[in-house]
C-alpha cells in the first residue's frame, strides 16, 4: 500500500493522529504481511503564521478569542496525545512557520526510507515538546542532522529557496482535495481518512481497504 499523509509539524492533531496512523500502519503489515509505504506531504492550515518567537498560547488566544476557548481546545488535544504517550507542552511552545520545515522535509524524503518521518518527528518533538523554534534554521538544521542528514547540505538548503515550489504545490494539492481536518490520509490514490482516529480504527480501515482491494483482484481474475 502507497500512503500520502498531509499534516503539519505545527499542528498537534497532525501529530498525534499521525502517529496513531504510523503504528496502525506497522500493526497491519504485521496482521497480512503487506507492506505501507508512507509519505509525508505539507498541508499548512495557519499558512499564514508568523515567526516571532512569540509563545504559542499567547497568538492562539488572538486567534481563538479567550483563555477559556484556548484550554478547552487544548486540553482536548492533550488528552488525545496522552492516550498515544505523548506529554504535549503547550506552555513552552512557540509560534512559527512550518513553511521552511517542509523545504527540509521534502528533501528528507528524497534522502531514503525513514529519514522524512524521522525528521518529522524531530520537529514535532522540538515544537510540541522542547519549545524550539522550528521556523530557525539552526534548529532545523541541527534535527536534521540528528536523523543522519548531511548538516551542511541541509544548512545550503534553507539559505536557498530550494523546495518552496514543491511546498506550495503540496499545500496546494491539498487545499484541491478541501481538507479542513488533519491529518488526512490518502491511501493508494484512492481512499481517504480525514482527522484523527483510535488506533484500533486506523487498522481496520486500511483491513478493510486491503480486503477490498483483493476481493477486486480475484474477481478481475475470475473474469
Amino acid at each position: 500500500m502507497k500512503v500520502i499523509v498531509f499534516a503539519d509539524v505545527t499542528d498537534p492533531w497532525a501529530y498525534v493522529g499521525s502517529t496513531r496512523f504510523e503504528r496502525a500502519a506497522a500493526m497491519f503489515s504485521i496482521l497480512t504481511g503487506e507492506p505501507v509505504e508512507m509519505t509525508f506531504r505539507a498541508f499548512q492550515l495557519e499558512p499564514e503564521t508568523s515567526s516571532e518567537g512569540r509563545l504559542l498560547l499567547d497568538a492562539m488566544q488572538e486567534r481563538l478569542g479567550g483563555r477559556d476557548e484556548v484550554e478547552l481546545v487544548n486540553a482536548r488535544v492533550t488528552a488525545a496525545a496522552r492516550i498515544t504517550g505523548i506529554d504535549l507542552n503547550f506552555e513552552e511552545a512557540v509560534e512559527a512557520s512550518s513553511f521552511d520545515a517542509w523545504r527540509l522535509l521534502t528533501w528528507a524524503d528524497e534522502a531514503g526510507p525513514g529519514f522524512q518521518r524521522d525528521l518529522a518527528h524531530q520537529l514535532w518533538r522540538a515544537h510540541f515538546l522542547e519549545g524550539a523554534d522550528v521556523a530557525d534554521p539552526f534548529t532545523l538544521a541541527t534535527r536534521a542532522a540528528l536523523v543522519g542528514l548531511e548538516l551542511e547540505t541541509a544548512e545550503a538548503l534553507l539559505a536557498s529557496t530550494e523546495y518552496a515550489d514543491e511546498v506550495r504545490t503540496q499545500n496546494e494539492t491539498g487545499q484541491s482535495l478541501g481538507i479542513t481536518q488533519l491529518p488526512y490520509v490518502v491511501v493508494d490514490q484512492r481512499w481517504t481518512l480525514e482527522g484523527i482516529q483510535s488506533q484500533n480504527d486506523y487498522v481496520q480501515a486500511l483491513s478493510q481497504m486491503h480486503a477490498e482491494r483483493r476481493g477486486e483482484g480475484e474477481s478481475s481474475a475470475d473474469e
